[in-house]
């Protein structure tokens, strides 16, 4: 089987700083497709061992890809060689799940996507010394020059699009916006409080303007991303050390708001949110801040919480809408973007965590050389 040179960030440890090397792909298997990064974002998600949650290493992180086909496996049917590509999270596409149009929710959706390995335990890339190295993070692995994806988690777009800007729409972009339009559905006349301006929480703002929200309130620690927050559609902001947050919500919001999003899965903040929505309401949680403690009443008047993945998005879908969204001007999530050479991943990981950076896109090298 041919082997191909790449160049790659991995990470040893949850702890460890990333590091380029040099690694091997194998070329692509059945329905597999292998892609040139053109450029990567960088999510929370790809941070998760530094959590303490349990991930395998050595990995290969990165799952807002972008870039152009370079070759396909067998029985890669929708996909061609010179394809400009989004690459998203992977699902199976035959579960019940998958099979009634909710890819995010696929009974197989954590050995496909946090595992780093396929489902038989295989891994396409190893180090220069043979050493395995998880290369199939969501599916793709894609802080890289190269990634092996799948044809599931491949989405093909025009080739007039800028790649550099993309990535993002397969994991952050697609799960803040989608999070209101396609799961709370919320509309002219409903109100909605966000919790944490990141990129994902920026995304819900901008597609709560585009589906016309009549009260968006953005609530966050940092005075710059309140000051972005309303400059894309939030109508109000709090500072997230308000001690007077819920009071403020539901004054605004005539005795609580429609719906609540969570980004930061931090258990004040998530009982701030549940408080600040009115009875039947829903409260949104996308993120991992640790274990909850939830008091019962916060829950009482029939209020819902509940944790959505990928914003319910079905990839192939959702993301040429976004596209189209952009296109018109309506959602410029360009503006969170500030990009990185694949060296300075480390730089990019301290200004994303540090708030200085919304969304790192990560441009690797033109070669491995």
């Amino acid at each position: 089987m041919q082997s191909i040179p790449v160049r790659a960030a991995v990470l040893r440890g949850g702890q460890e700083r990333f590091d380029l090397e040099d690694v091997t792909l194998r070329e692509p298997g059945p329905s597999e497709v292998l892609v040139r990064i053109s450029a990567v974002g960088m999510c929370p998600a790809d941070l998760l061992g530094r959590k303490g949650i349990p991930v395998k290493y050595p990995l290969v992180a990165g799952h807002e890809g972008a870039g152009i086909v370079e070759g396909l496996g067998p029985g890669v049917t929708h996909v061609k060689v010179g394809d400009h590509v989004v690459l998203s999270f992977d699902s199976c596409g035959w579960c019940s799940r998958c099979s009634e149009g909710a890819p995010a929710y696929c009974d197989h959706f954590i050995p496909l996507n946090m595992v780093g390995r396929r489902r038989d335990g295989s891994t396409p890339m190893t180090s220069t010394t043979g050493e395995p190295i998880c290369g199939r993070w969501f599916g793709q692995s894609s802080f890289a020059t190269h990634a092996i994806a799948t044809e599931r988690n491949t989405v093909v777009v025009v080739d007039d699009l800028p790649l550099e800007l993309l990535g993002p729409l397969g994991c952050g972009i697609q799960t803040g916006a989608g999070t209101v339009l396609n799961a709370l559905k919320l509309g002219p006349g409903d109100s909605l409080a966000v919790f944490g301006t990141g990129a994902v929480g920026l995304a819900a703002i901008m597609a709560a303007k585009i589906a016309g929200v009549s009260e968006i309130i953005a609530v966050d620690l940092n005075a710059k991303r309140r000051d972005l927050a309303s400059s894309l559609g939030a109508t109000r902001v709090l500072d997230g050390a308000d001690p007077d947050i819920v009071p403020q919500v539901r004054s605004w919001t005539g005795g609580g708001a429609d719906a609540a999003f969570d980004t930061t899965g931090l258990s004040p903040v998530v009982v701030n949110a549940l408080n600040a929505i009115r009875s039947r309401g829903t409260c949104a949680l996308v993120d991992v801040g640790g274990d909850l403690v939830i008091p019962p009443l916060a829950l009482a008047g029939g209020r819902v919480l509940t944790f959505l993945t990928e914003g319910n998005a079905a990839p192939h879908q959702f993301i040429p809408r976004m596209i189209g969204l952009w296109r018109k001007g309506q959602f410029p999530f360009d503006r969170l973007i500030r990009t990185y050479p694949l060296a300075e991943i480390n730089i990019a990981e301290t200004h994303m965590t540090s708030g200085e950076t919304v969304k790192p896109v990560l441009i690797p090298p033109a070669s491995t050389t």
